[in-house]
């Protein structure tokens, strides 16, 4: 049984704010102490401004907003009014480049953190050294999908946790062999841990408890990112 806990209460976060004691104390108050092999999701949210990755902006001022999107591009792939899909310098393709003013004090923006995987790895190390617990960190964030409608929580940086299951090779239950099937693991356990924690309800973390352990590897959020030789749509 996979079990999925919020982790409501922490403080407003600041830049320079370590989360991962945070993070224990969090999980003690919801009465569900870490336990090794337990997972971390984590809002980018919280994230980005704790590692001060806030920069003014004024929302009313769209110039202003269209260039710290293309600045925060590598590449854009289309304009559609006010919306700009583009791709960032982690690979990633989405909305307006992760720029986001949303859950940010007025003035502010969010941006992405510079590297999702090292976020992750910071506060599987902090919580390693506050417990001495092995657990696993998937940072999150919300993309839109081509091709179907509405929002899902996917994983921008990930430590201790596969992000793709290669099950090729492996057997289906009538005994063929599966050829293609690979499973974005970190993307399905944000997404689950985006039930309980919300859109509206300032909850920035849940704990995810129960997961296989033959998951639980270092891996990296470049095993999520398709290369563009292999992408039929770019």
């Amino acid at each position: 049984m996979i079990e999925l806990v919020p982790l409501p209460g922490m403080p407003e976060i600041r830049p320079g704010v370590v989360l991962a004691p945070l993070l224990v104390e969090a999980a003690a108050a919801a009465e569900r102490p870490l336990r090794p092999g337990d997972c971390l999701v984590v809002t980018q949210k919280v994230v980005s401004k704790a590692e001060g990755r806030l920069v003014p902006l004024d929302p009313s001022d769209l110039d202003a907003r269209r260039r710290l999107v293309e600045a925060e591009s590598t590449r854009i792939l289309r304009r559609r009014g006010d919306l700009i899909i583009s791709e960032t310098s982690h690979g990633f393709v989405c909305a307006n480049a992760g720029v986001d003013l949303s859950n940010v004090d007025d003035g502010w923006a969010a941006l992405l953190p510079v590297d999702g995987d090292r976020s992750a790895r910071r506060i599987r190390d902090g919580i390693r050294a506050a417990t001495g617990l092995e657990v696993a960190v998937v940072i999150s964030d919300t993309f839109g999908r081509p091709w179907r409608n509405g929002l899902v929580d996917v994983a921008i940086g990930v430590a201790g946790l596969a992000a793709v299951v290669d099950l090729r090779g492996t057997e289906d239950d009538r005994g063929r062999a599966l050829q293609v099937t690979e499973v974005a693991v970190a993307d399905e356990v944000a997404s689950a841990a985006e039930l309980v924690m919300g859109k509206a309800r300032g909850i920035p973390a849940a704990l995810v408890r129960g997961l296989d352990a033959a998951w639980l590897r270092d891996s990296s959020i470049k095993e999520l990112v398709r290369p563009p030789g292999e992408d039929l749509f770019r």
